[in-house]
């Protein structure tokens, strides 16, 4: 009679009571269509028709939380009754599908409590994973979206499972959206069962590429349940590693083109990707970096290297655009700043905290090639402190320190660079074949407020000082440092032979509000001494400056007078002097003075003791007012009193003629027929 009972025993009766259970633990209305049980020593059960529906807080959407056709357990009784364990011979999932939703107020649709937020941690003993023996996953959608990181995709799970001749194997096909930007992934791994297997490490394959970046992760982790350790191979490639901000939640500049393969290891402790090695825009990079995700913010250490790099594609650490579209040239081209203008972004500094050092072994860029490169730095809540960014050129060092910590939506700014016995002969030859030669020395300060290199200087104080000693030929220097038809204007207007050699070059001008001013300015060929004063205003871009040229010997008669560069840094004009248009030549300011010898102890730094400089600035603050003005207008004119006695008075000057400016071609054209006539 019982075996009877059993047979035609419905188990839909107990349905009623199970949903009333089951939506009173779940805080949201739950059923099942279908109950049917084997019992026995291994007794079976299987639910049909399960459909969970959204909570009261999600109630406006259209899809239930969750659905399956059929979901069915198999239960050891014996080993229950025996050892109190949970072994599950047997678990089946068919034709589940569900969604998974979190908004950006902590709210979500998958923790089950009445309000739908996380519920308090209770402190409780271990929680041991039941047995399952196999577990079979088909037919199953998952939908998840998580506005947190803009992210809403659609994946189907098929899990085959564990056989004598096969471990099974897992299957994950997604697409949809991430950070904005399309994604999809594919991924294979072991069976979901040996994720919890402590002898057997799971092996992963996946590939995922996300707007146009793309990542590949393959090899195997050891105990994935206790993050014990792993053996997988990374690769990432994309356009920028900008574009990786929302995928990993680390800030990087923006870069060129990139494609990176190394060894990715993790425990409990950090995340280590290792030994990788790739290239970025036209420079190879390699290294290791270490993270930990445990602290807030996250903390990387990164030791990077480069056997060669293009200093251009290291431009975004520093607000520059590595790879400027066209657009971006043309409004470039428009612009009259000549300094990066790219905010440094605040939100994204907070988000890290970093410490890295990188070294380029040879450094390759047609703008200035440089030896070699060494960066320390690091990030504390928002501020940089650059300890060491060094540039080795020749026997030479640019070093350069600063410190930017936040005020706001700016940086208190500190920086400092230090030039010593840079080889100019060593950059010229190598950027534009050029036989210029010479050592440079001197050093640069700045204190500022700021958010960008253009932004820091229109509003620095701090100074440069800088000494080019023994400089070789002027066509040699010149020409490729201003541009051919410029400096061909400027040496013929100043009246510099072009065959002739540069003994020395100094500058040393303050920085105050962003405006740099004239302390001192030199330069000293074998034939002649130019001095210059004037400004350059960082705050618009734009300079105005006079040079003026003074013999060391007695052919000053022949050479031109004092003129006039102002107007935009990026193309300025050039107004000549007044013997051509009637200016004075004394609106040059001739009389530029030298501060006494306060030059000499950075001079023999910089460029050594053995420095025509030195002997250059001796002589200048010695006789400040040595040689002859050029032209008539330092020439005096001898008038005998009635006493015979001659009078030497200055030459009378002509009316100033009205404001001209020329073309370079049109000044060295000018300048030329006044030195014919000469002649």
């Amino acid at each position: 009679m019982f075996c009877i009972l059993i047979l035609f025993w419905s188990w839909d009766w107990f349905i009623p009571l199970i949903n009333t259970r089951l939506t009173a633990l779940l805080h949201r209305k739950t059923t099942i269509e279908h109950l049917h049980i084997s019992p026995g020593f291994v007794t079976t059960v299987r639910v049909e028709g399960l459909k969970i529906t959204q909570p009261a807080t999600f109630s406006g959407e259209k899809r239930p939380f969750a659905t399956a056709q059929e979901i069915t357990v198999s239960f050891s009784v014996i080993d229950f009754i025996k050892d109190r364990k949970i072994h599950l011979p047997a678990v089946m999932l068919n034709g589940a599908d569900a969604d998974l939703i979190a908004l950006k107020n902590d709210l979500n649709n998958f923790t089950f409590t009445e309000d739908g937020k996380p519920a308090q941690q209770k402190s409780s003993g271990s929680f041991t994973l039941p047995q399952i023996d196999k577990l079979s996953v088909t037919a199953t959608r998952l939908h998840v979206v998580y506005a947190p990181l803009q992210a809403d995709i659609t994946a189907t799970i098929q899990a085959d499972p564990t056989t004598q001749n096969s471990r099974g194997i897992l299957h994950i096909n997604a697409s949809g959206r991430y950070a904005k930007q399309p994604v999809t992934a594919t991924f294979t791994g072991g069976a979901l069962l040996s994720v919890m297997s402590e002898n057997n490490p799971y092996p992963v394959d996946l590939k995922i590429q996300n707007g146009e970046t793309t990542a590949s992760l393959a090899g195997q982790i050891d105990q994935p349940m206790t993050f014990s350790g792993a053996q997988l191979k990374l690769h990432f490639a994309g356009p920028d590693m900008a574009l990786l901000y929302p995928l990993t939640g680390v800030p990087i500049p923006h870069t060129p083109a990139y494609a990176i393969t190394g060894n990715l290891d993790y425990n409990r402790d950090k995340i280590v990707f290792k030994n990788f090695s790739g290239q970025l825009g036209t420079s190879d990079i390699g290294g290791t970096i270490q993270l930990n995700p445990h602290t807030k913010p996250v903390f990387v250490e990164a030791e990077l290297f480069s056997k060669q790099v293009n200093l251009s594609d290291l431009g975004g650490f520093i607000g520059a655009s590595p790879d400027k579209t066209a657009q971006q040239k043309k409004s470039d081209a428009r612009s009259d700043a000549i300094l990066p203008e790219t905010p440094i972004n605040i939100p994204k500094l907070n988000a890290v905290n970093a410490h890295l050092t990188y070294h380029g072994t040879h450094i390759e860029n047609k703008n200035l090639p440089l030896d070699n490169i060494d960066v320390d730095f690091s990030v504390t809540n928002g501020a940089i402190t650059l300890k060491k960014l060094n540039f080795g050129v020749g026997s030479g060092t640019i070093a350069s320190t600063a410190s930017l910590k936040p005020a706001g939506k700016l940086f208190d700014t500190s920086a400092r660079v230090d030039f010593s016995r840079i080889d100019l002969g060593h950059i010229m030859q190598a950027t534009v074949k050029s036989k210029a030669k010479g050592i440079i020395g001197g050093h640069m300060t700045l204190t500022a407020r700021g958010n960008s290199v253009a932004s820091l200087m229109a509003a620095g104080n701090g100074g440069l000082t800088l000494i080019l000693d023994q400089g070789g030929n002027i066509t040699a220097f010149l020409p490729n440092l201003l541009g051919l038809q410029l400096a061909n204007a400027v040496m013929t207007a100043i009246g510099i032979p072009s065959h002739t050699e540069i003994h020395c070059f100094i500058t040393d001008m303050p920085l105050k509000n962003g405006i740099a001013s004239t302390k001192a300015l030199l330069l000293e060929t074998g034939e002649a001494r130019t001095t210059g004063t004037g400004t350059i205003d960082f705050r618009n871009n734009t300079l105005n400056y006079y040079l003026t040229t003074r013999s060391r010997g007695f052919t000053i008669a022949s050479l031109p007078g004092a003129f006039h560069i102002y107007g935009p840094i990026k193309d300025p004009t050039i107004l000549p002097g007044a013997e051509i248009i009637g200016r004075a030549a004394i609106a040059a300011g001739l009389g530029v003075v030298f501060p006494p010898l306060a030059l000499l102890p950075t001079i023999q730094l910089g460029v050594g003791n053995k420095s025509l400089c030195a002997t250059a600035v001796k002589e200048v603050n010695a006789a400040p007012s040595s040689g002859i003005t050029t032209g008539n207008l330092s020439r005096s004119t001898s008038t005998p009193n009635k006493n015979g006695i001659t009078n030497h008075q200055p030459a009378r000057r002509r009316p100033p003629a009205k404001s001209n400016t020329m073309t370079p071609a049109e000044v060295r054209a000018a300048w030329r027929i006044k030195l014919d006539q000469k002649k």
